[in-house]
């Protein structure tokens, strides 16, 4: 069965989130993203647990759906946590994805955890041991727990980040490294970074919104063709099976928040090559560059750009709906205007995804207006300028020119969109 999951968000219970973030308010945001299967997030959180068990019935697979809609959205039990710890004579800071197969082994893994941090305080709890205990804690108690790094490039919280992770797995978990069989790329990279280093050949490449808000969902997704079970996407995943897990939906990782370096409160925005040519100091106030994912990257690579390792999962870019519609229409993506055309466009194509990725450019010429249809085939044509996020600040894509802007353009020959 082909679907599309987005694995990693957060709940009301995370700071910074929207209180819509629950489960029968998600059901409804996959509908409109054509999404099949969801991440629960934040099973760590006492109360939200509590609402999970109240709301959803488990299909007897390692999924669940809500009680008054069998047939809808799927979910799988996950959670995010955060291990700030000490290692090596350096400060580590790791956040890592846990998926769990039952009610009943949540029920296992979050008394255990509770001894150690305040569960209760946020839907991403913190804790002072390290990432391999962590590793180890819950697979000793349930080996059908899937243990991925988070967002494994951003410069502060993950495995490879360049303010407080490591250079390699293996220097992470160490004899637990064999446990470790995917990583989530994150915002700010995407498959074809990640392929530059050979360590990761084996490791299975996955992307998700890690959304704090509905609307959020899908941002990045994965699209599966296999068994819609706990076991089913848990095994394509473990094995990097090509025919099951079929291609990512990215982010153009120029749009995440740390992919370039630069100093937010400076306005000081740099390459690589200029981080290096300044010597990672910011011109302006003298400390620090936030070294991005892009350099990173460079510095852990040994392949050069282009490299395609075997069993290479394919991925996709694409930009939200919703943010071609705000560029179109002239205004933010929060607009009640963009709002009120993006239900209309969801409810006219059948979802997000049919609209952005599988219907022909005649099929949506018949009820989506010319410049959203340009938007939309300059999207899949990769035909954008983009102003690379840094330091926490997301990046601007530009489907039109601003001579563009507010004109009615001719929609031009459409191209097959691809797959790198």
């Amino acid at each position: 069965m082909k679907f599309i999951a987005d694995l990693h968000l957060h709940s009301r219970y995370s700071r910074a989130t929207s209180q819509d973030m629950e489960v029968k308010t998600l059901a409804l945001w996959a509908k409109r993203k054509g999404i099949k299967l969801l991440g629960t997030g934040d099973f760590t959180h006492p109360l939200y647990f509590l609402d999970l068990q109240s709301k959803l019935n488990p299909l007897g697979n390692g999924l669940f759906v809500l009680k008054e809609d069998p047939e809808g959205t799927h979910f799988l039990l996950t959670a995010e946590v955060s291990n700030m710890y000490s290692q090596g004579g350096k400060s580590r800071r790791i956040h890592t994805l846990i998926f769990a197969p039952s009610f009943e082994v949540v029920e296992r893994i979050n008394p255990r955890l509770s001894k150690y941090g305040k569960t209760g305080s946020d839907g991403r709890p913190i804790f002072g041991f390290s990432a391999k205990d962590l590793l180890k804690m819950i697979l000793d108690l349930s080996p059908d727990c899937l243990i991925i790094p988070a967002h494994a490039w951003t410069p502060w919280f993950s495995i490879f980040g360049a303010n407080s992770g490591f250079d390699s797995i293996q220097e992470c978990y160490q004899e637990e490294s064999k446990h470790i069989q995917a990583i989530e790329t994150g915002l700010s990279s995407d498959p074809e970074m990640n392929w530059r280093l050979s360590a990761l050949d084996e490791i299975t490449l996955i992307s998700n919104s890690d959304a704090h808000s509905p609307g959020k969902i899908g941002r990045e997704a994965n699209v599966f063709n296999c068994e819609l079970s706990y076991a089913g996407v848990t095994e394509a995943i473990r094995r990097k099976d090509p025919r099951r897990i079929l291609y990512t939906i990215e982010f153009f990782p120029e749009e995440g928040k740390y992919h370039y370096d630069g100093h937010r409160n400076c306005n000081i925005l740099f390459s690589p090559a200029e981080t290096r040519k300044h010597k990672s100091i910011c011109p302006v106030c003298g400390k620090r560059l936030t070294v991005g994912v892009m350099n990173r990257v460079e510095d852990l690579a040994d392949r050069p750009e282009g490299a395609v390792p075997p069993k290479a999962i394919p991925a996709l870019r694409t930009v939200p709906l919703d943010e071609i519609i705000a560029e179109v229409l002239g205004v933010g993506p929060g607009a009640s205007a963009v709002e009120k055309e993006y239900l209309r466009l969801v409810e006219k194509g059948g979802s997000e995804f049919n609209i952005l990725l599988e219907l022909s450019p005649e099929e949506l010429s018949s009820f989506t207006p010319p410049n959203i249809l340009e938007g939309i085939l300059r999207v899949r044509e990769g035909r954008l300028r983009i102003t690379p996020g840094y330091d926490g600040v997301f990046g601007k894509v530009e489907i039109f020119s601003p001579a563009e802007r507010g004109k009615e353009i001719t929609t031009g020959e459409p191209k097959q969109m691809g797959l790198f």
